[in-house]
């Protein structure tokens, strides 16, 4: 295949950029403690600086494969499929996911929502960065909202969030992994107060699992 080849099916989300892929079990949010097939798509054009795979931002480092090649091992491992990052909305996830879906699979995205929504998704999981704001059409079709919680104005940053997203949005406040120890009781206080807010705890890093 010439570069031109690859670079158009690229665009076209018939070929993608893949890190890592591994089945585990999902640690955050509502479909914790449920087996899941990860897709960790290469590249991202966000760059929180607390991130725990960098190694994940420059797509140019990781193998490209195609989504039939994707979609085959994900309908073996798993009937749920996670798409994370990266930012995987870089990319058109239309092709991958009609092909998943073909495949009787639950399609999740993990996205900080900053990129065109394509894709047919069972389940939204927005995580909004300060960096590069999400589009308001991820805000409107998020099924979850994460939030970080690097620091206590990150309280402030979850509540304006929270404002734009639907009434059947569920609200997580999850600590950053390096700041758990300091954040925690304060998130638990503050959860306690503001009732409409869970909280989300990377229960895979506990576990010693991917």
């Amino acid at each position: 295949m010439s570069q031109d080849e690859n670079n158009l099916n690229l665009i076209q989300g018939l070929r993608l950029p893949v890190m890592e892929s591994f089945y585990t079990i999902q640690g955050e949010g509502f479909y914790k403690g449920s087996a899941a097939y990860f897709v960790r798509i290469a590249g991202c054009d966000v760059g929180c600086h607390w991130c725990d795979v960098k190694e994940s931002w420059d797509s140019n480092l990781h193998p490209i494969y195609s989504i039939e090649k994707i979609a085959e091992t994900a309908k073996n491992k798993s009937k749920m499929v996670v798409i994370t990052g990266g930012e995987p909305l870089m990319w058109d996830m239309n092709p991958l996911t009609i092909l998943l879906k073909k495949n009787n699979l639950k399609t999740h995205i993990e996205t900080s929502g900053s990129s065109k929504l394509t894709g047919l998704w069972d389940w939204i999981c927005l995580s909004p960065k300060r960096r590069k704001a999400p589009l308001n059409e991820v805000y409107q079709k998020a099924n979850e909202l994460k939030i970080i919680v690097f620091n206590t104005h990150d309280l402030k940053y979850a509540e304006e969030q929270a404002k734009k997203v639907s009434n059947d949005c569920i609200l997580y406040l999850q600590p950053e992994w390096d700041k758990r120890d300091e954040m925690i009781p304060v998130i638990v206080d503050y959860v306690m107060e503001n009732t409409k807010w869970k909280i989300s705890l990377q229960t895979h890093k506990y576990l010693n699992i991917p």
